[in-house]
């Protein structure tokens, strides 16, 4: 199990580094479609249908990018209604059951489908059809890619839960229901009340 879980390291730390990487993505797409629409307002001749579009595969690759890192995280969207209520080692049982038959398979799938669908763009030059639009298949290759990050990050979650049920490691995400950390917050901000007031006291 040891090497599985070196693997499992490997993954994880591969998308953190691109997962905090591509968070500035959202930086320079805003800057462009700031600098865009200064430019349609002054300088409408210089504007381009290129300058949309590269906010969009900026924003695109953020998302996908940021994916595997949002699982690896557990900041994934969860319900709880009845997940929140069994016991933690059920709870362990339902990730694994997600992760192997829903997860997996999806992202496999996915990737599976968007290698090839990107070579065809790569090959044949595809274009956007809007005027003066940016060619196709980097946007392509930034879905295929964030989804094989997934398919690893899917398979990293999947040893780690098996390490947890197994005592082999700590719960690197132990649950906190809503409640609980509605209860954790309120009381971190009485806390810092009280530590404010006391500074004016003093």
């Amino acid at each position: 199990m040891q090497p599985l879980l070196a693997l499992s390291r490997l993954i994880d730390r591969i998308n953190t580094i691109i997962g905090k990487a591509v968070m500035w993505l959202i930086l320079a797409s805003i800057i462009i479609s700031a600098g865009n629409a200064i430019v349609r307002k002054f300088a409408p001749q210089f504007s381009s249908n290129a300058w949309l579009e590269a906010q969009w595969y900026l924003f695109g690759a953020a998302f996908m990018g940021a994916a595997a890192y949002t699982l690896a995280q557990n900041e994934h969207i969860r319900i709880d209604i009845f997940y929140g209520t069994r016991t933690r080692r059920t709870q362990h049982w339902i990730d694994l059951f997600g992760h192997l038959v829903f997860l997996l398979p999806f992202v496999v799938l996915m990737t599976w489908m968007l290698v090839p669908y990107t070579l065809q763009a790569y090959r044949i030059g595809q274009v956007s059809t809007n005027a003066g639009g940016l060619i196709i298949w980097p946007a392509r290759a930034v879905l295929a890619a964030g989804f094989f990050l997934l398919v690893l990050q899917g398979i990293s979650e999947v040893i780690k839960k098996i390490a947890v049920m197994q005592g082999l490691i700590e719960d690197p995400h132990p649950f906190v229901s809503a409640h609980e950390a509605a209860e954790l917050e309120g009381a971190e901000l009485a806390k810092t009340v009280a530590e404010l007031n006391e500074g004016d006291r003093k």
